[in-house]
């Protein structure tokens, strides 16, 4: 038998041996995501199950419970009990804004806002710019410099209570200072650090600022880390000097940091209390002359005859006020960073 040799030829190929695909497994569906069948399908490849919407939400529960027990109740029973002339032994009424209106009337209010006020504007300056030249200071590389590192930080560690009985050893009329100026011949008769209502606020503006310091040094010391050492290696070669370094390299590029720093120790200077009551006792000074508003809040809501929705009123002001401070730094921020 003769072949064609125009007849056309069979494109296809001879099919393959061995066992035939299954057609029908390109048409089969493919299951969608939120299926049941590929959801047991991933939990058999991965071992993991799915559960539940609020699965997650009982990870939560144990801090939403302590949250809402220990902070969210505590405020809004503090601004339910700022409308009312409740006391620690008996309940009270409502009685709307008289509290808050009694507050503005009150002196002791005022000297106390004052007090406070004055805390915040002398310590946070310090702890803005002290604690960033210590950090500059310590990160030079010499011999015996972790030794000084954690003497400026033992301060933190210790507790307030302990560090305020050791300065008033040191400030009181008989203490090491007043001590070693009179046999210096220094002075005739001793400083009143204590006994100067005045003199106290700025005693305990003392410590404030000598605690604080080692703790918003690491913050610094985070923030320099951060900071490429190829700009000091220009400017030097430029011949910038350490301090141009210092103010042209250094706090620009730690500013972030400084209004962080300037913020947490706002908000620490508004709430400062021991300090005051281990230097100057349970009146807050000579006539209660340095008292702060958290040391105001303490007197007037303890104590049998304490005034728990007077109390609940100052702190809620207190709160205001560091609210103002806080939102003046987070603007500050916002606005460094734009």
């Amino acid at each position: 038998m003769t072949l064609d040799a125009h007849a056309p030829t069979d494109p296809r190929p001879d099919p393959p041996t061995g066992p035939r695909p299954d057609l029908h497994a390109e048409s089969r569906p493919v299951p969608r995501s939120g299926s049941g069948r590929a959801k047991r399908a991933a939990a058999a490849e991965t071992g993991l199950v799915h559960r539940t919407w609020w699965t997650p939400y009982l990870f939560l529960a144990p801090g939403l419970v302590m949250v809402t027990l220990f902070s969210l109740w505590p405020f809004v029973n503090t601004v339910i009990l700022s409308f009312t002339n409740a006391q620690i032994l008996r309940g009270g009424g409502f009685v709307g804004f008289e509290n808050y209106t009694r507050a503005f009337d009150d002196p002791d209010f005022w000297v106390a806002t004052g007090n406070s006020v004055l805390y915040l504007v002398v310590v946070v300056p310090c702890l803005v710019f002290l604690p960033l030249g210590l950090a500059v200071l310590v990160r030079t590389k010499v011999p015996g410099i972790g030794f000084f590192r954690s003497a400026f930080y033992t301060p933190v560690i210790a507790s307030a209570v302990v560090v305020g009985l050791i300065w008033q050893w040191v400030l009181r009329s008989d203490g090491l200072v007043n001590t070693v100026f009179q046999q210096l011949r220094v002075i005739s008769e001793p400083i009143p650090f204590l006994t100067d209502s005045r003199m106290l606020l700025f005693s305990a503006m003392l410590v404030t600022v000598w605690k604080g310091l080692g703790y918003y040094m690491v913050f610094y010391l985070a923030a320099l880390g951060n900071v490429s050492t190829s700009l000091y290696e220009a400017a030097a070669i430029d011949g910038a000097g350490p301090v141009r370094r210092f103010f042209s390299i250094t706090v620009p590029q730690v500013k972030p940091m400084m209004l962080l720093v300037g913020t947490l120790s706002a908000i620490s200077a508004l709430r400062v209390f021991t300090e005051i009551y281990i230097l100057g006792g349970e009146s807050g000074g000579p006539g209660g002359g340095a008292r702060t508003l958290p040391f105001l809040i303490r007197q007037v809501g303890l104590g049998f005859a304490g005034e728990t929705g007077y109390a609940a009123a100052i702190s809620i002001l207190l709160f205001l006020l560091t609210l103002v401070f806080s939102l003046l730094g987070h603007r500050l921020s916002k606005g460094d960073e734009s």
